[in-house]
């Protein structure tokens, strides 16, 4: 299984930006896939899960703001960040993993991580 995430970098608070992950080699159809970050100097944190039904949780912190979505058929998960602040600054993760991942449990996959940075 490989994951792959695209589209951080740097913008101005209240600026917009949009993740892509790509999830491939998933062989059950049936999957829980997720952001997560981690701020500088802090642990990383869940922000939107989404699983095969479209049942989708978002962090309280971000919730508002940002949108997870996802391509069924391409294997791809979106998340949609606006009205970002600094506070959003952080390497952003894709992870993917069973469905009970959605509902706590762990992830077996992840990318590398991406970077935002957002500006006061």
């Amino acid at each position: 299984v490989q994951v792959v995430e695209s589209g951080g970098g740097s913008v101005q608070g209240g600026g917009s930006l949009r993740l892509s992950c790509v999830v491939s080699g998933y062989t059950d159809k049936f999957y829980c896939a997720a952001w997560f970050r981690q701020p500088p100097g802090k642990q990383r944190e869940r922000v939107a899960s989404r699983d095969s039904d479209g049942s989708t949780n978002l962090a309280d912190s971000v919730k508002g703001r940002f949108t997870i979505s996802r391509d069924y058929d391409n294997g791809t998960l979106y998340l949609q960040m606006d009205n970002l602040k600094p506070e959003d600054t952080a390497i952003y993760f894709c992870a993917a993993g069973p469905l009970g991942s959605c509902w706590g449990g762990q992830f077996g996959y992840w990318g590398q991580g991406t970077q935002v940075t957002v500006s006061s």
